[in-house]
């Protein structure tokens, strides 16, 4: 036991710097949302120089590029042991999502999208699978449309290690940025869900199945069946991603995949797996989001600074973390999903805050910010962190064999 919480307090601070990011990338997020819901006069002038929503994603996108596939591998390449991993991490802390969203509809919040009532299966097994950014499925909550990018990714990795082609990641990288630049103006969206209605169930169905039956046939079987099985999986997410798009559309989604393949393709540099020349190459994938964000100067800038602080983070990894940013870091996921409720119940007092003093305003926001922190901490303590010695116990026994 000592040995094994000793390797986990080291590799812990080997990654702290990769906590500090996400602290960081978080934080950018609140401030986003915080426009509408109590500084909307800040919002343009902000977002018109520097998107701080954008600049959060993508630093969240290119630390989740670097970590987890590490995480696949440092688990002794078991398939069974990432998954078990993956589901406690995210799954957890989305059921608390769901359930502070069912607290807001019971004080009277209206915000559920009108799909809930005529296609609920549809909207409830989309989100199930939490891909339901790329099958016509509106968000619960406007943040997970970000976990539908994060799913379609370890789809793939686990398509791309059961068929042993897990280590292109340079090329992964640049091959996602190039049919970006190349097809984002002649991509189609949503084909596969026409317009929300006629076969839309039809869809999120067949594509549970899909997904379902290749899981399963990778972690249970081998040899070509379990290849077989992950082509279904890469076949049906690389699908989705093609024509399926609604939001951020087919450049910037595919934009994303490239994005964090392209950070791992960093943390196999850093591993001596391949030269840094290889990895430099992937300098290519900024420079293709922010010409496919020509005339947003504000989302150009969001993209050069996430990767410029990615940069500085990898060069500065062996310094100390500052606590709060490693406390940020350790609570960021409870402050991503937990944020827009909170600002959603400050809108239900304050439906115009125009119409409210400017100093309140700011009180309100250091209160939030307050009440979001100590409740983040709460969902850590009592949700996320047992959760994952869960998925520990779970997956010690098999890695043990």
């Amino acid at each position: 036991m000592s040995t094994t919480t000793e390797e986990g307090q080291q590799t812990r601070r080997r990654m702290a710097w990769l906590d500090a990011l996400r602290g960081v990338a978080a934080m950018a997020v609140v401030l986003e949302h915080s426009f509408k819901f109590l500084l909307p006069e800040a919002r343009y002038p902000v977002k018109a120089v520097l998107e701080p929503g954008w600049y959060g994603v993508t630093l969240f996108f290119l630390v989740s590029g670097y970590i987890v596939p590490a995480s696949l591998e440092r688990r002794g390449s078991s398939v069974r042991a990432f998954w078990i991993s993956r589901v406690l991490r995210l799954y957890p802390l989305f059921g608390v999502c769901v359930a502070g969203v069912a607290l807001l509809i019971a004080a009277g919040w209206d915000g559920l999208h009108v799909w809930w009532g005529s296609r609920p299966l549809s909207m409830a097994l989309g989100h199930a699978m939490m891909l339901q950014n790329l099958l016509y499925v509106p968000n619960l909550v406007n943040v997970l449309w970000t976990l539908s990018y994060e799913m379609a990714f370890y789809l793939l990795l686990t398509a791309m290690f059961s068929l042993d082609v897990h280590r292109r990641s340079t090329a992964c990288a640049l091959g996602f940025a190039t049919v970006a630049v190349l097809g984002a103006g002649t991509l189609p969206v949503a084909l596969l869900s026409a317009d929300g209605s006629g076969r839309m169930p039809a869809v999120v169905l067949a594509v549970a199945v899909l997904v379902a039956v290749g899981l399963i046939t990778v972690l249970r079987g081998s040899g070509v069946v379990r290849q077989i099985g992950a082509i279904v999986i890469g076949v049906t997410v690389l699908g989705l991603l093609a024509v399926n798009q609604i939001y951020p559309g087919p450049g910037q989604g595919l934009l994303i995949l490239a994005t964090m393949f392209a950070g791992t393709a960093l943390y196999r540099a850093t591993r001596g797996e391949i030269s840094w020349r290889q990895a430099a190459c992937v300098a290519l994938v900024p420079l293709a989001g922010i010409w496919l964000a020509s005339g947003e100067f504000g989302s150009q800038l969001a993209i050069a600074a996430a990767w410029i602080t990615f940069i500085a983070g990898m060069a500065l990894q062996h310094r100390r973390v500052p606590l709060v940013l490693a406390w940020l870091g350790l609570i960021s996921y409870s402050i991503y999903l937990l944020h827009p409720l909170l600002l959603e119940g400050v809108e239900r007092f304050w439906p115009d805050p125009l119409a409210v003093p400017m100093a309140l305003r700011l009180v309100a926001l250091m209160g939030v910010l307050g009440l979001l922190l100590g409740l983040s901490t709460l969902t850590w303590h009592f949700v996320e962190a047992p959760a994952q010695r869960l998925a520990k116990r779970l997956i010690a026994p098999k890695s043990a064999g």
